[in-house]
């Protein structure tokens, strides 16, 4: 195996998953390099960073549901209605009855979970396809948005708004920078080097394959800066402004979210569905709870979503959530998820919003019109399936590839996948992760 090779593989977390996550990290770098000399240097600056975050949290909230969703094997095109409805809800209920705000936020969580487990029924225990279910969920809720609201914008109040256009205080002495945002990025670089420290301990006490100690000491140096540089930008915006509360709701959500998936056994019983739902159910895998869960937890952060989207704009309206929900698809397919499930990563569609964030904000920068903006978008979205074809044809991974491998004949036609290692040391591999995770 090359340096290049031993470093895609083993770059972004050391499997094979995380490296297939390689080339999107490089589009996304690309774009903001871009961009940055195309606006002059105003994309990494910290006011445009902090508006990209609050502006965009809510759909990378979507895309941690959907990723779920379609590794399942589903799809739900009702995200943004359910998200306008709990919305307008929230913001009457805050309005008209004068329900305190925390309990505005728990009475929009419930309204999510109520719609995410009515969709879940018929996908899961009545057999309608999610697609449908979810065709009707748009059309049903978009029209209960309008219907409740009256076709009206209906204010939310003050504490209200923190959840998406608030940011963390101005405490502690005067350094230059928001010191609370400095604290976060001095945790995340100790959880960082703590986590890469704790994964060489393990793999080494089970006898896997390290490493290369070159290789963590480049991947370490890429993440610290990373963080640093983000930690720097956000901490010295100007004053008032610093890490927006959205974006620490994202990451905590992203967090937990990753856990789970990778980790627990309900998230791995949410990829074998997705993989083969046949063969999960006849290995005691509950399949109607799983599809049930899924599409109830989809309702929760849609509602969430929607509500740090009222939130921010200080206001819910009848033309909220319109095409979120294609926005959350495209990052999750962007990220590497497959169409027939069972394949993705919550990182994976972090970095493909991030791309479709970042595109949409440069070409604002650059004072391109929506129009285009939109086919921009789309030709990019349908690049990324052609690269992905593409990959499929020279013997790369792909997803597409894996997709259809199963219904190739064995004729020896087809290329073999060279990024996937030996089965003992996937196997290897995976049981040190979990060490590393439950450790």
């Amino acid at each position: 195996m090359s340096r290049y090779q031993e470093l895609k593989k083993n770059l972004f977390g050391g499997t094979t998953s995380n490296a297939r996550q390689f080339g999107m990290i490089f589009t996304l770098v690309a774009i903001v390099l871009l961009f940055q000399v195309l606006t002059d240097g105003l994309t990494l600056t910290s006011g445009n960073l902090i508006a990209v975050v609050s502006q965009y949290s809510y759909i990378l909230i979507l895309a941690v549901g959907m990723l779920m969703v379609i590794v399942a094997g589903h799809i739900d095109l009702s995200v943004g209605s359910v998200a306008a409805f709990t919305g307008i809800m929230v913001a009457k209920a805050m309005d008209e009855h004068n329900l305190p705000w925390p309990a505005a936020i728990a009475f929009g969580l419930l309204v999510g979970a109520a719609i995410g487990a009515w969709q879940g029924f018929w996908v899961a225990y009545a057999g309608v396809p999610a697609f449908i279910v979810t065709l009707a969920g748009m059309l049903l809720f978009r029209g209960a948005n309008q219907y409740v609201g009256n076709a009206d914008t209906v204010p939310v109040p003050e504490g209200f708004r923190k959840i998406g256009a608030g940011f963390l205080p101005e405490v502690g002495p005067d350094t230059g920078y928001n010191n609370p945002t400095l604290l976060l990025g001095l945790a995340a670089c100790v959880a960082v080097v703590w986590r890469e420290w704790r994964a060489r301990q393990v793999r080494q006490q089970m006898g896997a394959d390290l490493t290369p100690l070159w290789v963590s000491g480049i991947r370490l140096a890429v993440m610290l800066g990373v963080i640093i540089f983000a930690t720097l930008r956000f901490a010295g915006g100007r004053v008032g402004t610093s890490l927006p509360i959205s974006g620490i709701i994202l990451a905590a959500l992203v967090i937990a979210y990753s856990f789970y998936t990778r980790n627990a056994a309900g998230g791995r019983h949410i990829y074998a569905v997705g993989g083969n739902a046949r063969a999960a159910e006849l290995s005691g895998v509950k399949l109607r709870r799983v599809n049930f869960l899924v599409m109830t937890n989809m309702g929760i952060l849609a509602a969430l979503a929607g509500m740090i989207f009222v939130a921010r704009s200080a206001a819910s309206g009848p033309q909220d959530g319109l095409n979120w929900e294609l926005d959350a698809i495209a990052a999750v397919f962007i990220g590497g998820a497959a169409v027939s499930g069972g394949l993705g990563t919550i990182s994976g569609s972090i970095i493909g919003g991030l791309v479709m964030a970042l595109l949409n904000n440069g070409l604002q920068l650059e004072g391109v019109g929506s129009d285009r903006v939109q086919i921009i978008k789309g030709l990019v979205l349908l690049l990324a399936a052609a690269l992905d074809v593409y990959n499929n044809k020279q013997g790369r991974f792909s997803v597409f590839g894996s997709i259809m491998r199963p219904f190739k004949r064995d004729d020896g036609s087809s290329p073999p996948d060279t990024t996937s290692p030996p089965s003992g040391e996937a196997d290897t591999a995976d049981k040190a992760d979990k060490a590393t995770a439950t450790g």
